[in-house]
């Protein structure tokens, strides 16, 4: 008896041994399959949609996805050919990400150069790569057959300020082939004594004749130009520390050269400010073209000139706000639409959001810059979560 029970406890044994070995067998075949599943769930996540993109609230019919992954993805700069510049601002690289088989998908990502001081604007023109450091202009000739293996950059302007405080800088060239570049005021809110703070500047494309085209600006982060009338449209982020309610961020125009937007005196076209409004008047100064929220730190804008959307949009600003940074409630993050109407005031209305959690007052994305594709869809870049959207109307 005692003979049988070992057999049969040793047999039980076996066959315990045996299942479990199969087990782990079939768990190794089955790991492959587990890591291959792992990576198409990247891919879906980082190509196709994160599902915290189920928080973002279109308008209908319209549809977005996740373009391409691109750390603190700042301003961007899109050539004849599609290839999409990122700027950065907390890091210190700069980025190129190509669509290569046109399905709404990133599948190429190169890094153009590292080691930068906050090269957040970007702009591209004849083929060259321009980008914005804080005191700093450099070009990268030919960069589009050369994405893999960059070419050294040229120092195009370096007579800048080197003050962090609003230096780093977006850039565009404007319809009269120069390139536009901002000089923050290097503080909340000053007078400063060099003229170069608070304005907005303009120079030839290798960086000579550089002037002040416009001033009174405390912090322009976006500009763009009407398709029509070429008029010079940009933000600007009011000042801090005046309440939850004033100043309102500003949309303005700037249709000549030597226009004054009213830095430091003035905000909102008619708020004196309580230390330094006394100093200047603001009928003074040129009024804003659009008040927007308070403190919702506007950046980039473009018009939306494509046919991809409905009509109705055609000619329409489109605003990326990054949101407040210090509002007991916060408020922006968000993609907003200013009618480009001749008659009364232009209305301001919430085109995309979603990335703020109003209740739980925390914020998981927020959008910097705006761009319109070749095929008319309108791309965002988000520095908080890494990442570029497309929109498009599926109408």
């Amino acid at each position: 008896m005692y003979y049988t029970n070992r057999i049969l406890t040793i047999a039980l044994v076996i066959i315990l041994w045996s299942c479990g070995g199969e087990k782990k067998q079939g768990t190794e075949n089955e790991a492959p399959k587990e890591r291959i599943t792992d990576r198409l769930k990247n891919k879906v996540k980082q190509y196709s949609g994160d599902e915290r993109l189920a928080s973002i609230n279109l308008p209908e019919n319209f549809h977005i996805s996740v373009f391409a992954e691109v750390p603190n993805a700042r301003s961007m700069a899109l050539s004849e050919n599609g290839t999409l510049f990122v700027g950065n601002r907390g890091e210190d690289k700069v980025y190129a990400v190509k669509d290569t088989d046109n399905d709404g998908i990133a599948d190429e990502k190169y890094v153009i150069a590292e080691g930068l001081s906050s090269p957040n604007g970007v702009a591209f023109k004849d083929g060259d790569l321009y980008v914005a450091e804080i005191s700093r202009i450099i070009k990268f000739s030919d960069i589009e057959n050369n994405l893999a293996n960059p070419p050294a950059h040229e120092v195009i302007y370096d007579e800048f300020p080197t003050d962090k405080s609003h230096g780093w800088k977006y850039i565009a060239f404007g319809p009269d082939g120069k390139l536009y570049v901002p000089v923050g005021a290097p503080c909340n809110i000053c007078n400063p004594e060099k003229d170069i703070y608070a304005s907005i500047t303009r120079m030839n494309a290798d960086g000579t004749e550089m002037e002040i085209y416009a001033e009174g600006i405390r912090n322009t982060v976006g500009f763009t130009w009407h398709p029509e009338t070429r008029e010079l449209y940009f933000t600007d982020n009011g000042r801090d520390m005046m309440g939850d309610s004033i100043p309102p961020c500003e949309l303005n125009i700037a249709t000549q050269k030597g226009q004054h937007f009213g830095y430091p005196f003035c905000h909102g076209g008619n708020i004196a400010d309580p230390e330094f409004g006394s100093l200047r008047d603001c009928n003074e100064f040129k009024k804003p073209y659009r008040n927007l929220g308070p403190h919702v730190a506007p950046l980039g804008l473009k018009f939306y000139t494509a046919d991809m959307f409905p009509a109705e949009y055609k000619n329409q600003i489109f605003i990326a706000e990054h949101g407040s940074w210090n509002r007991s409630e916060k408020i922006g993050y968000r993609i907003q639409m200013v009618s480009d109407t001749k008659k009364g005031k232009p209305s301001y209305e919430t085109f995309i959001d979603g990335w703020l959690n109003e209740s739980e007052q925390e914020a998981w994305g927020r959008p910097v810059d705006v761009i319109i594709d070749k095929e008319g869809a309108m791309l965002i870049s988000d520095d908080k979560a890494g990442l570029i959207y497309r929109v498009v109307y599926k109408g």
